[in-house]
């Protein structure tokens, strides 16, 4: 295989380079310019997603000085200690987030919340300078404490009078590698500013942290949504082969480094490489490390992790904070590629998973479930890469500053693959001892380098003629392991050092379940063997749960004996409903075993058991979970009642002829029937209602769904085609032969993938019939005028989202008509409300969020108040799911309304203190409802949209009410 062309699905280059360049002309003159983050004042906030992970390792004992950030310097010359101390003291004053705790008050989530500005400590310690690399390793594994802070530390070694070591020690959950230029660029100055008594000389500060947390958490509908799409590119994903089982229990981490030199010619090489091929020098280090680990596994699908975050956007490049997210790349390179297709591929995959680089790594770890976790939980982070820069020092003002590498010894990967761009070019392998033998790691880091200096100078060889070769991970079980049983599941367990016996049982119709004898006190738990297990075994040989006993019993031939073991009797009984397996569940995470209501969160439940009990869950039932549905059923009685309706949608979806016409886009459907009707997005909110409404008139429907949620599409005679958005020649096959067209799908956040989405629709439609795209009220942008006429132009600023409506809706009109295609409607619709689930996440988690969370956490409801803006109604335009139903179903019939046109489809406008003060009273709040200027911004929304054209479809019924839809939305 040779040339350059990227796989079949992967992103256009050159679409994304114009769509870049397309942003990069509007952001200059002003029209397309992203929100600058809204700043919302002090007081405690949320915490963001990546500070939530670090806040769950730390609540669980796991993190340690893991996340510990050091940054030592050596400074010679006339310091002044009290000088030093008054800027770090005027340092936490200017960044909040250096003296921000962490706390958790009862069952409320864990938020923020800042210190008062108090002194920094500077302790000072005389120290001969062969003594600073012990002191200094010792202040710096020293653990934080989160809930307390701070999460500064400062120590000064005096060697002597003009001879000095700075040591800062952060925790990561406050900063980032970005973060540390902007912290001592600031420290210098302050420092400069002490000394003289003057004004210190520093640039405009970042916008605040907390105020960062505020607004991503507001976008979590979006990031929700983006996350379903990412998991469905990462499914299936696997650890590398190299690595071996991670042993159960707690474990020291100890990281061991290998480096190898690096000339700067070969550095050089790298970036004309790179420059050639439209690639940075991050990018040719990333396929290096992809073929390396191709030509060492043998495996052509891998997945490698690397660092992202979210200052791209202009006004977070000098906000401090921890403003990371992990991003994991997967690329396919089958047969003997070129390293130059290698370099294509590896580019194709990277920019393709930076569509995704705000959606938190967790979402789509939850979304991707047991099946790809490792047993330490983080299965595609696994093996990183990245391109590092040295550790730069603290310089201050009068003083010679070097740079002191403080190495903690820890691994927070099991390998990665680095190469550091300095003064001496590196090529470094870091793994976790216990993830990788030495030996494995050594032979991996010579084949590293000796890639990289082939293709810095000629790239064009294919990858069997590369340095480097298929290595095999050393054992992590005995050779010699014999095994009492037959299932692969007992060797596994035997094999741990701290396990005297073991056993599994197979029963027809029940779980798969294994048993262990520890050898002595102070062993693994069953949940950390089966964490083990879970890494070493294909999902259907993996036991649902590791149950310890003191003595497995066995008949006097030394066979188990079933009849005896715990439970054993009850396992012939029919497997116990939904309720009592979720409260069983609930004992085993949280210690005892809740009443049926039971609150999760006063149990003591929180983010990470949520996700361990969804798992559990899954495992046990089989039926799909995440730990936001934990979260927000919080019972057992609701969790259980949760899973009896998705039982029950499944058992609908497969019951024999429930299905006549599902089939798989690219598959050779049945032919269409006459009239048939191509719906989008059918298991979302305004899909599925569509589909109803369809299926009630008696109109022959095609739907198009993902694959991992197509069974939810259970209706009767509906041909059910799996395809995705983000494949458009998948679209263009599910849209052809049909007559009429209801778009009703949307990523909310990837805007280019629902332009192209639209493309490949109308490219491959050229029915008689209608097409109807259910756009959004946004598209109208930010009239001056708050009555806005139906189809009206769009004045500015136009959100992002709106602007891809438009975008949309105008490559429909412009080719209905044309080609034999029939007529194109627009419908133009506000917030949809509905009983649906995605409809009530939605609320939770959309632009209403920040009020639910509120009333929900019972703290203040900020409104922001029309009359002090001059305004009459601040407030929302809202749709019930069937009425949007109803009006598209209209347009989508011959002769219906619209047939050229934009209209609207609102079945309301409700004022936000109505909203806010039903919410308060369904929630059984306790929240008060404020008018102040200091509300979001986003709320500041005035206008009315008439919809007189498909008024007759959009009458309530006496169940569409919008209080009665919010209190159905809020159960």
């Amino acid at each position: 295989m040779t040339g350059t062309t990227p796989p079949p699905g992967a992103v256009d280059q050159a679409e994304l380079l114009r769509l870049a360049r397309r942003r990069a002309a509007a952001g200059r003159d002003g029209s397309a310019r992203p929100r600058p983050i809204p700043t919302t004042g002090e007081g405690p906030a949320p915490l963001s997603h990546a500070q939530q992970r670090m806040w769950l390792m730390d609540r669980l004992g796991q993190g340690g000085a893991l996340y510990n950030v050091p940054v030592a310097t050596r400074l010679r010359g006339p310091l002044d200690p009290a000088a030093l101390a008054d800027a770090l003291t005027a340092l936490t004053g200017r960044h909040p987030i250096l003296r921000t705790r962490y706390g958790q008050h009862g069952d409320a989530p864990p938020h923020q919340e800042p210190h008062p500005v108090r002194p920094v400590p500077l302790p000072v310690v005389d120290a001969a300078p062969e003594a600073a690399p012990g002191l200094l390793h010792t202040e710096a594994a020293r653990p934080f404490d989160l809930a307390a802070g701070p999460v500064l530390r400062a120590l000064l070694l005096r060697h002597t009078a003009e001879d000095h070591t700075l040591l800062l020690t952060l925790h990561h959950i406050a900063v980032d590698g970005g973060s540390l230029p902007h912290l001592t660029a600031d420290l210098a100055a302050l420092y400069a500013a002490a000394r003289t008594g003057e004004r210190p000389d520093l640039p405009p500060a970042g916008p605040g942290y907390a105020d960062f947390a505020r607004w991503e958490r507001g976008r979590d509908a979006e990031l929700a949504a983006a996350a379903d799409t990412r998991a469905a590119e990462l499914a299936g994903a696997r650890p590398l082969p190299l690595l071996r089982p991670l042993p159960p229990g707690p474990r020291a981490r100890t990281a061991v480094l290998h480096h190898a030199p690096l000339t700067t010619d070969t550095l050089d090489g790298l970036r004309r490489l790179g420059t050639a091929h439209g690639a940075t020098l991050f990018t040719v280090v990333l396929a290096a490390a992809f073929a390396t680990l191709r030509l060492a596994t043998g495996e052509p699908d891998l997945t490698v992790g690397c660092a992202s975050g979210h200052r791209g956007r202009p006004d977070l490049r000098r906000m401090v904070g921890l403003n990371v997210n992990t991003l994991p790349i997967r690329a396919e390179l089958p047969g003997d590629p070129e390293f130059t297709e290698v370099l294509a591929r590896v580019r194709a995959a990277l920019l393709g998973a930076q569509r995704y680089h705000e959606v938190p790594f967790d979402l789509v770890v939850e979304r991707l479930g047991a099946g790809s976790r490792a047993a330490d939980g983080s299965p595609l982070t696994a093996v990183s890469c990245d391109l590092v820069q040295p550790v730069g020092a603290v310089a201050l003002p009068g003083l010679a500053a070097e740079a002191v590498e403080v190495d903690l010894g820890l691994a927070k990967f099991g390998l990665a693959l680095l190469v550091e761009d300095g003064p001496r070019p590196r090529c470094l392998v870091q793994h976790d001892a216990d993830a990788l033998a030495e030996p494995v790691a050594r032979r991996l880091l010579d084949a590293f380098a000796a890639l990289l200096t082939a293709v810095a100078g000629d790239a064009s060889a294919p990858l069997s003629r590369l340095p480097g070769r298929r290595l095999d991970a050393v054992p992590s079980t005995p050779a010699d392991v014999s095994a009492p049983a037959e299932h692969p599941a007992v060797a596994l367990l035997l094999a741990d050092p701290r396990v005297a016996d073991a056993a599994v049982a197979e029963t027809e119709g029940g779980p798969l379940l294994a048993y262990a004898v520890l050898r002595g006190p102070g062993g693994p738990g069953g949940l950390e063997l089966r964490a083990a297990l879970r890494r070493r075994l294909p999902a259907d040989r993996l036991p649902a749960a590791v149950t310890l006993l003191d003595a497995v019993p066995r008949t006097p031939s030394g066979e188990l004996d079933p009849a005896r073991l715990p439970g054993g009797a009850r396992r012939t009984a029919p497997v116990p409903g939904p309720l009592e397996a979720v409260r069983t569940a609930f004992g085993e995470l949280l210690g005892s075993r809740p009443e049926p209501d039971g609150d999760f969160f006063v149990l003591g439940g929180h983010s990470l058991v949520a996700v361990q009990l969804a798992e559990r869950l899954r495992i046990r039932t089989g039926l799909p979970l995440t730990g936001l549905d934990v979260l927000e059923q919080r019972t057992p009685r609701a969790l259980a009642a949760l899973l009896d309706a998705r039982r029950a949608e499944r058992d609908a979806a497969t019951r024999p002829g429930s299905r006549p016409g599902r089939s798989r886009t690219g598959a050779t459907a049945a032919a269409v029937r006459e009239g048939t009707v191509l719906v989008t997005g059918a298991t979302g909110g305004v899909g599925a209602a569509v589909l109803q409404e369809l299926m009630a008139q008696g109109r022959p429907v095609r739907a198009l769904a993902r694959p991992e949620s197509a069974h939810l599409v259970s209706l009767d005679g509906v041909e059910v085609v799996e395809g995705d958005l983000a494949d458009p020649e998948g679209l263009r096959r599910a849209v052809a032969g049909v007559d009429s067209v209801i778009h009703a799908a949307c990523t909310f956040t990837e805007h280019q993938v629902d332009v192209a989405a639209m493309r490949a629709l109308v490219d491959g439609w050229r029915g008689g019939g209608r097409f109807v795209f259910v756009s959004s009220v946004d598209a109208y942008g930010q009239p001056a005028a708050t009555e806005v006429p139906e189809g009206a132009a769009a004045e500015g600023p136009v959100s992002p989202y709106g602007r891809a409506k438009l975008d949309c809706e105008r490559i429909l009109l412009d080719a209905a008509g044309t080609g034999g295609r029939g007529a194109g409607v627009v419908v133009r619709s506000p917030i949809v409300w509905g009983p649906h689930r995605r409809l009530r996440e939605q609320l939770r988690w959309g632009s209403t969020g920040a009020l639910y969370q509120a009333a929900l956490a019972g703290h203040p409801l900020a409104l922001p108040d029309p009359v002090a803006d001059g305004q009459e109604w601040y407030g929302a335009a809202w749709v019930h799911s069937a009425a949007l139903a109803r009006a598209v179903a209209a347009c989508a019939t011959a002769g219906g309304p619209g047939a050229g046109q934009v209209l609207n489809a609102v079945t309301g406008h409700v004022a936000w203190p109505d909203f806010a003060a039903e919410l308060v009273r369904l929630l059984r709040s306790i929240s008060p409802v404020h008018l102040t200027a200091t509300a979001d911004p986003d709320l500041r929304r005035p206008w009315h949209y008439p919809s007189p054209t498909l008024a007759p479809h959009l009458h309530p019924e006496p169940t569409e009410s919008w209080p009665t839809t919010l209190a159905t939305m809020t159960r």
